[in-house]
């Protein structure tokens, strides 16, 4: 282990926070592809994240904030020095007032749906089967099925690299399609409050079950993936211009576009993220060839 991540380990130690050392990325993203990441920090408290990322500054490490992983590809080599992970330690919610609900980042959108359904709030029923993460979901203002998280969300809050916990409201967040005040930012999301409205029970979990049974129904969930690949290009739908192209089941190697949803591409058999990156260039190029669509990635990079 290279000797600049010693003190990063030992005030882990001190903190009580989990660590790892070259940790397989592929346990920790949806499409199963990744090398080791040198150092692997779990927190399971604010005040351990407020002390490590001065500390990863101070030490000049390369710093990469992770959820659920399920919108990230990994590189075949790795990741270069530090990868916090916000998982389910860091995954509380509460009620704070009327259809106000306030979760840690960690937590899953399931979670928050369902949460939500048990308050009898309503307007969170589009991300139930969304399989990131709420910090993940504020950073790329993930959406579905007509609804997206700058239409509920009302603050932010995020510890930056200075260890400084501050908070962004909905207007400050700057959220439009797939993007946020935090897109390529290093601030660690830690929370986010969520206004929803009073609403029927009943109604609220029908409509979360009918929109997973048609992720069931529509979607290559029997695979590694990172979901839709591409963001939606104006005027079209990507696996709309995929499909027109017959590119459904066609393979580099392991990758492949699923043959379920063209929008998918999949992990069909043990890809790896050269090939993955190979399928997406060969998409992206035949796309443009035959439709004159530009196709822009969704899925972050990592290592890459």
């Amino acid at each position: 282990m290279p000797s600049q991540y010693a003190d990063i380990i030992a005030l882990c130690e001190r903190e009580g926070c989990a660590f790892r050392e070259n940790e397989p990325m592929l346990n920790h993203t949806s499409f199963k592809i990744g090398g080791p990441a040198d150092l692997f920090l779990i927190p399971s408290s604010l005040a351990q994240i407020e002390r490590l990322l001065p500390a990863i500054r101070q030490e000049g490490c390369p710093l990469s904030i992770i959820g659920r992983g399920s919108n990230l590809l990994v590189s075949d080599n790795g990741v270069r020095g530090v990868v916090l992970a916000l998982t389910g330690s860091l995954g509380e919610m509460e009620q704070t007032e009327d259809g106000v609900i306030l979760c840690q980042a960690g937590a899953s959108l399931d979670r928050l749906c369902r949460f939500a359904l048990e308050k009898r709030l309503t307007g969170l029923e589009f991300a139930f089967g969304i399989p990131g993460s709420v910090g993940g979901a504020v950073y790329m203002n993930a959406g579905a099925y007509g609804g997206e998280i700058k239409d509920v969300i009302r603050s932010a809050s995020h510890i930056d690299k200075d260890g400084k916990l501050s908070t962004f409201t909905a207007d400050e967040l700057d959220l439009s399609y797939r993007h946020s005040r935090y897109t390529g930012e290093d601030a660690c999301i830690v929370s986010a409050a969520f206004a929803l409205m009073p609403g029927d029970p009943e109604a609220i979990g029908a409509r979360m079950e009918e929109l997973k049974a048609r992720r069931r129904q529509k979607q290559p969930l029997e695979y590694p993936s990172a979901g839709s690949t591409f963001k939606r290009p104006q005027g079209s739908y990507a696996s709309a211009l995929i499909d027109q192209c017959g590119l459904k089941g066609y393979r580099v190697g392991g990758a492949m576009v699923s043959e379920k949803h063209a929008g998918f591409l999949i992990n069909y058999d043990h890809a790896s993220c050269a090939e993955m990156l190979a399928l997406i260039e060969d998409v992206k190029r035949i796309v443009k060839e035959r439709t004159g669509y530009s196709l822009e990635c969704e899925v972050k990079m990592l290592g890459i």
